[in-house]
């Protein structure tokens, strides 16, 4: 059998990339990529096997018989709290743990039904009713209700809170007042628990794209006591005797860097599950992780590898990604407030040298990744210094006279520190301003993007929570909890809200307006779209399927064949 999905583009490099990226990227970014350009070298098998060597099994054990599938992850702290997760290693393991009224179609990322079996619309677009699954159950084989989802939503949406992806909810009538607090009565909240198996959710507007997000785990719903105890704040040690999940599998050991899951008996289409267990092994070092793929301890590695350890190239899966690095001003201070003096200090870079393909598998600037018949807005992709010097000389700066020093924070590393001698050559060279380098390394970066009010312009890799412009457009929202440049515009909140109104290109072509702005008034200044690139075979897995979010849920896995190792001839009885 074999996992390979029609219709997707997988890359296989026969190249050497020197280490891996140490995070892979989603939601809240885990990473900042190495992406320099790969440089061809050609690996010789020096083994030489004397005699042919006759055996049953030979070569990668991967997705063994005994129902274990074991996943390579990049050492991190990760949290199995949905109500304030945002990596995407977190986004993964959710997929097995969690289960909301939808998850993730395999292949083209499109909302399946979860524990709702079935949903109505009402002739404005405005109410869903969903009708959940009389057999949906949590781990500990209570029921799953209505009320349960309303809890957790409403949880979720708390203003002291301030959970990162709260303000996805923000399309359901009455969301966005009860996070700012100016609504206090829950009821004002459009989800209501209509009976047991019945949950009504009432938008404040049409929102063609509500139940794209629904997969994503922040609609996630939390049994009661889990509830409780994640809503403390706490975290608690988890095992088989504390953990309630209600997701195809629920946790069955916890130990140094490693995880356990085991499959759900009570999750409602467990016979579908193949696997028993799931296990996940947080590597601190990358080679060695990569050392256990290739003698197939590792069924999958997801981040964390060594890409010219690997033996067999043809388990490199690279594929196009909804994902966009990209740098970043903070636009609540002066001068940077000053649309003139960002777009200026933009012009003066030399955007070549830093979106060049030596460095970049794909150089981009524009926030939105391509998407078909979604219009590009061009952005800044040229430098033009005597532009510059005459918004500077109009902002009141003339040749930059009288800006402060401007700080760059960055988790470091290779192309974070390229990218930061760039930048400040460029500056300095043109108009003598000075620019320093401040370092916090994961997992510390993105605390301090929040908390550090001491720099000028962050770096990020986001990659989208859901198929849809929208996903990279909302983030600069004032009511975004991920909109740490500060950045507020009337402008661009109104033509968000119309294309949330909007269906087709004409959704389109408005999203690329606001999108424009962002661009223009270089508030984001983006890099390039990564690529996602795991280490698996898939003729020896079935159900795992290259995606531009680059998330594959535990469920659809199941083994397909096994390859021999190199200079193994298997013997077939």
């Amino acid at each position: 059998m074999s996992g390979r999905a029609k219709g997707f583009f997988v890359i296989v490099m026969l190249l050497d990339t020197g280490p891996a990226p140490q995070y892979h990227g989603r939601d809240y970014a885990c990473h900042m990529p190495r992406s320099r350009q790969v440089s061809t070298k050609t690996r010789m098998w020096k083994t030489i096997w004397g005699l042919f060597l006759l055996i049953n099994v030979a070569g990668l054990s991967y997705a063994s018989a005994d129902g274990r599938f074991t996943v390579g992850l990049h050492d991190g702290e990760i949290s199995l709290n949905p109500l304030t997760s945002f990596t995407s290693t977190e986004a993964q393991v959710f997929t097995g743990l969690y289960e909301g009224l939808f998850s993730y179609d395999p292949i083209t990322l499109r909302p399946l039904p979860g524990v709702a079996q079935r949903w109505e619309v009402s002739e404005d677009g405005r109410t869903y009713r969903f009708f959940l699954r009389e057999d949906a159950r949590y781990s500990n084989g209570d029921p799953v209700i209505a009320e349960h989802f309303r809890e957790t939503w409403l949880t979720m949406i708390e203003p002291e809170r301030a959970s990162a992806y709260s303000f996805l909810f923000d399309v359901i009538e009455g969301v966005e007042a009860y996070r700012e607090g100016s609504e206090t009565d829950r009821a004002a909240v459009g989800i209501e628990a209509i009976e047991d198996s019945i949950l009504e959710v009432r938008l404040h507007e049409q929102a063609p794209h509500f139940r794209q997000m629904l997969p994503h785990h922040s609609f996630a719903v939390l049994h009661p006591t889990a509830l409780e105890t994640f809503r403390s704040g706490s975290s608690p040690d988890v095992d088989e005797d504390t953990f309630v999940g209600n997701g195809p599998f629920t946790v069955a050991e916890t130990a140094q860097r490693e995880l356990l899951l085991k499959r759900n008996p009570h999750y409602w289409d467990t016979q579908n599950v193949f696997f028993n267990e799931i296990q996940l092994l947080f590597a601190e070092d990358s080679a060695r992780q990569t050392s256990m793929f290739n003698e197939g301890y590792i069924d999958w590695i997801h981040s964390g590898f060594v890409l010219s350890d690997v033996r067999f190239r043809e388990t490199i899966v690279v594929n196009p990604m909804f994902a966009t690095n990209y740098f970043f001003f903070r636009v609540i201070d002066e001068p940077w407030d000053n649309e003139l003096v960002r777009r200026a200090l933009a012009l003066l870079v030399p955007w070549d040298t830093i979106r060049n393909q030596e460095f970049h598998f794909t150089p981009g600037h524009t926030l939105v990744p391509p998407i078909p018949n979604y219009p590009a807005p061009e952005g800044i992709q040229q430098q033009d210094t005597q532009t510059a010097l005459d918004l500077l000389e109009e902002a009141g700066y003339p040749r930059g006279e009288g800006l402060p020093e401007l700080v760059i924070l960055t988790p470091g590393g290779g192309e974070n520190d390229r990218v930061f001698q760039v930048l400040q050559d460029s500056w300095l060279e043109s108009i003598g301003l000075k620019v320093s380098h401040q370092v916090v390394t994961h997992p510390r970066y993105y605390d301090a993007l929040k908390t550090n009010d001491a720099y000028t312009i962050g770096t990020v890799s986001w990659i989208g929570d859901y198929a849809d412009p929208l996903t990279f457009l909302q983030l600069w929202t004032a009511a975004s909890n991920l909109n740490e440049a500060g950045f507020a515009d009337s402008n661009y909140e109104s033509l968000l809200r119309s294309s949330v109104q909007q269906t087709g290109e004409e959704r389109y072509r408005t999203m690329a307006k606001a999108e424009a702005i962002l661009l223009d008034t270089a508030v984001v200044l983006p890099v390039s779209h990564s690529p996602a690139v795991n280490l698996i075979d898939l003729e020896a897995v079935d159900g795992w399927f290259p995606n531009p979010l680059d998330i594959h849920p535990f469920k659809t896995l199941r083994p397909g064949e096994r390859r021999a190792a190199p200079g193994v001839i298997r013997y077939l009885p």
